[in-house]
């Protein structure tokens, strides 16, 4: 009899080899078959699980975004500002591609085309995790750290349209080999664009003038004063 738990362990051998499969030979080019080989158990013990290989393929990132939208919301605890937080997010997003380059195929070069996965409920976990980000933003507008005129809605299409712009050149061509690196430079740009600007110190300076003694006087005054001395000595 199979216990719950070996059941979860078995759905999860499962879709990890498919993401393998689907992400090495292409998700038209593979087969059932192949991913019941890379998991090593039966044909028919797949579809105990998933109705079809469509359905296997929409199953993917559901547990694995859920896993680590979790992980994000944690982590986001340990930060103040809204400009951190939101820094936060793109790291890991960078780093999570970066460390999962089956997933980055799969997520970027077949979910991404196939129209169907927006009906279904992964769909509405991988958009749970990029509202995330909208949060942040709309968040930092209104406390006064980010301008207030922005579109937080183009902000984020920047920020992920970016993002997947460096993961499809990697899953394509390789490079750029590290994704994490990134992370500073592209904030540094972002944040110029989103930071409310810091108000600048007045200074009052202020210049005081004295009317200069006129040369004339001044020396008319002297042989004055000489004057009066000498009458005194005499």
């Amino acid at each position: 009899m199979t216990t719950p738990h070996k059941s979860e362990m078995r759905r999860k051998q499962i879709l990890k080899a498919a993401e393998k499969v689907f992400a090495q030979k292409g998700y038209q080019e593979s087969t059932i078959s192949d991913v019941a080989r890379e998991a090593k158990v039966s044909d028919a013990t797949i579809y105990e699980y998933f109705p079809s290989k469509e359905d296997l393929l929409f199953s993917i990132p559901g547990e694995m975004t859920r896993k680590y939208t979790d992980e994000v919301r944690k982590f986001l605890t340990y930060f103040r500002g809204y400009g951190e937080k939101l820094r936060c997010v793109i790291q890991h997003y960078l780093w999570f591609y970066e460390s999962h380059s089956d997933y980055a195929s799969v997520a970027m070069l077949i979910l991404k085309q196939n129209r169907n996965f927006l009906d279904k409920a992964a769909y509405q976990d991988v958009r749970e995790h990029a509202q995330l980000i909208l949060q942040l933003i709309e968040a930092g507008m209104k406390s006064g750290e980010f301008r207030r005129d922005l579109n937080p809605y183009l902000i984020r299409a920047m920020i992920l349209g970016t993002i997947e712009h460096l993961v499809i050149r990697r899953v394509l061509l390789g490079k750029p080999e590290r994704l994490v690196p990134f992370t500073d430079s592209f904030w540094e740009m972002i944040s110029c664009g989103i930071n409310q600007p810091k108000k600048e110190k007045a200074f009052t300076i202020r210049f005081t003038s004295e009317p200069e003694e006129d040369e004339s006087k001044g020396e008319q005054a002297g042989e004055k004063k000489k004057k009066n001395t000498g009458e005194k000595k005499n």
